[in-house]
């Protein structure tokens, strides 16, 4: 069965690490906007009815009630197994809470990213910890126990002290489930950039190094595991039974339509994206994005192996390649599986690019 994901590029401050195709745009672009997704959705010819939805971007908590159950309805009602709004902490109010789940949210993904409340000032983040208590208990109260807490893993001044506590605060919570992403650095992002050219702006100098923040994911890790939330993906961790149905598409090459702005889509064998920014997506025509054809053969190894259970199949096409990550000490082979190894999972970047491209023998 396939899911939905859509976009919504609208947020009320831009995070100084975010490097997604969002921001702070007019408000009166989102009517149009909205206009547009729900023209998107209805013309589509549904080849099945979708078993999970994700609404993502942005922060697509900031979307009126009313106008997101119009928003949802436009997708084949079925019994969506899993339907995930992403929000941001410090919006979530007992009535909001309680309208998603009327409309058939039964999922949040919340943006934390950290729970020191200094940590949170320099990256542009106005919650604290206990708006983020209080904003879980009125979701539990609606009716919506399945929850995501987003941490980031090297932000501006962390120190062990501090990633302790902002785990210290996932266990008090009890989450469900739990995703930790190592600070990205790259242009697309205000504090990347700034890092880049060696700039003083954002916390740019205080950020850890790369060998703390390794030590911030492996304390995660352990510490997660005795709280009975176990890796299962390499950013992604939950109880038993609250895996993310959604994302869990992506990495078993599951199909999925993506609406709005910088969406993606898979059948099984063509992707396609629609327009990246806000204001091409809504002047591009409803012609269908151009396909490019899947590679089964890649895919399978550089998204199967984010999962904690590797990948079975045929290794032939990158076998010499495979070889040599295992006697590195970067992947292995468990039963039937081949995935990776603790340090692999740290190198990850560096074993996926073996598999982007042309298979060699």
């Amino acid at each position: 069965m396939a899911g939905v994901y859509i976009s919504y590029p609208f947020c009320a401050q831009k995070c100084t690490y975010c490097n997604f195709a969002s921001g702070v745009f007019p408000r009166d672009l989102e009517p149009g906007y909205l206009d547009a997704l729900r023209t998107e959705l209805r013309n589509t010819e549904w080849p099945w009815t979708p078993e999970t939805v994700y609404l993502g971007g942005g922060t697509p908590s900031l979307i009126d009630s009313e106008a997101l159950s119009t928003l949802l309805s436009e997708i084949p009602a079925g019994t969506w197994q899993e339907a995930t709004m992403e929000a941001a902490p410090g919006g979530i109010t007992p009535e909001k809470a309680r309208a998603w789940r009327r409309a058939g949210i039964n999922r949040v993904s919340l943006g934390v990213q950290s729970f020191n409340t200094r940590e949170l000032a320099r990256t542009g983040r106005k919650h604290t910890a206990e708006i983020v208590e209080r904003e879980i208990a009125a979701l539990r109260a609606a009716g919506i126990d399945n929850f995501n807490i987003d941490l980031i893993a090297g932000l501006p001044g962390q120190t062990l002290e501090s990633w302790n506590h902002s785990l210290e605060w996932v266990e008090r919570i009890q989450a469900p489930h739990v995703s930790v992403y190592m600070l990205e650095i790259d242009e697309d992002s205000r504090l990347g950039a700034e890092i880049i050219a060696f700039g003083q702006r954002y916390g740019a100098p205080d950020i850890p190094s790369d060998d703390l923040i390794a030590d911030f994911y492996e304390i995660a890790i352990d510490r997660l595991a005795r709280a009975g939330i176990a890796r299962y993906e390499i950013s992604n961790f939950a109880r038993p039974g609250f895996e993310s149905r959604h994302n869990l598409k992506y990495w078993r090459r599951e199909p999925y339509l993506g609406f709005g702005a910088d969406a993606h889509s898979f059948d099984g064998r063509w992707r396609w994206q629609n327009p990246e920014s806000l204001e091409d997506y809504l002047c591009a025509s409803r012609s269908k994005p151009a396909r490019t054809p899947a590679d089964p053969t890649a895919e399978h190894f550089f998204l199967g192996l984010r999962l904690s259970e590797g990948i079975e199949g045929d290794w032939h096409p990158f076998q010499s390649a495979i070889e040599r990550f295992i006697e590195d000490g970067l992947l292995e082979i468990h039963g039937n599986a081949l995935r990776l190894t603790s340090r692999g999972v740290l190198l990850s970047n560096e074993v996926f690019a073996e598999f982007v491209g042309e298979p060699v023998s």
